[in-house]
This record gives structure tokens, C-alpha cells and sequence, in this order.
């Protein structure tokens, strides 16, 4: 089994920046994708940041402040989040591709979520 664990969320004020962390544990054999998620209200869950052993991306709106980056010997992945604006307000999830030890196969798995809020 593969459990993720999201830290980092706070409240901020616009302009300000804050980093996510994600880790990923238990009988993880290798990871491929790994990207940041965040879902405000009453909107769908939208895809921020992604990144795997050779390319990144970034959602239109983060470009330029956002960064994502990993650690594939810890298994965590990063999102720094400089000049936050108001509209960044979400709910933060990370999605781990990996597969376990046990199945040998490759799955999603999802943290548990960290709220981000901005302030005017």
C-alpha cells in the first residue's frame, strides 16, 4: 500500500508564498508522474503542476510562480508557490503515480489534501 501526506497549506496574504510538500510511503517499488491537484469550491478539481524524469508542466495561471519539483530517493514532491493571489484559494492534493511492491503495477494514489487560503 501507498500512502500520501500533504503539508504545507496555510493561510497567506496575496503576494505572499508557501511550499507544499507531499511524501509518499510504504511498499513503493518506482514512481513516474507526480503533480499537484487543487479544487476550490464549487469548482472541479483542476491539474496545477506535474512532473516526471523528463518533462514538467504548468496550468496556464501558475506559470512563472509556481514550482514543482521532486526527490525521487525520498519519494516527496515539492510545489513552491510564490506571489499567491486570491484566486489560488483551494484545496491542494498530490498525485503519486507508483507502483507498490506487492502489485507490481502502476496506480494513482492521492494525498488527503492541504487547504491554501489567500487573503486580500
Amino acid at each position: 500500500q501507498v500512502h500520501l501526506v500533504e503539508s504545507g497549506g496555510r493561510l497567506v496574504q496575496a503576494g505572499g508564498s508557501l511550499r507544499l510538500s507531499c511524501a509518499a510511503s510504504g511498499s513503493i517499488f518506482s514512481t513516474t508522474n507526480m503533480g499537484w491537484y487543487r479544487q476550490a469550491p464549487d469548482k472541479q478539481r483542476e491539474l496545477v503542476a506535474s512532473i516526471s524524469s523528463t518533462t514538467t508542466y504548468y496550468e496556464e495561471s501558475v506559470k512563472g510562480r509556481f514550482t514543482i519539483s521532486r526527490d525521487n530517493a525520498k519519494n516527496t514532491v515539492t510545489l513552491q508557490m510564490n506571489g499567491l493571489k486570491v484566486e489560488d484559494t483551494a484545496v491542494y492534493y498530490c498525485k503519486v503515480r507508483a507502483m507498490s511492491s506487492a502489485t507490481r503495477s502502476y496506480a494513482d494514489y492521492w494525498g488527503q489534501g492541504t487547504q491554501v487560503t489567500v487573503s486580500s
